[in-house]
């Protein structure tokens, strides 16, 4: 279960360096209403982000905070349904 959740952690880490590649190529401006919503539903950071400045390396670690406990919720989910069936 340990190895399931670190590849959630892992996941979650490769979503948020994806996303700060994505907006250091691409310009500043307006975002996309569709790539906004894609961003805050990949990266719950960014919704802070809006009202806070966050730095690139506290959006890696929030990020891969929140798969990691997401990760935990689905494993621990998943091992119960196993086990009751």
């Amino acid at each position: 279960m340990k190895y399931r959740i670190a590849v959630w952690a892992a996941a979650g880490l490769l979503i948020a360096s994806g996303w700060a590649v994505y907006f250091s190529v691409t310009s500043k401006g307006l975002i996309d209403p569709i790539v906004s919503a894609l961003l805050r539903f990949t990266c719950p950071v960014a919704i802070v982000g809006l009202h806070y400045p966050v730095s690139l390396y506290l959006a890696l670690v929030a990020n891969v905070a929140t798969y990691a406990l997401v990760g935990l919720a689905v494993e621990t989910l998943r091992r119960q349904v196993a086990h009751s069936n």
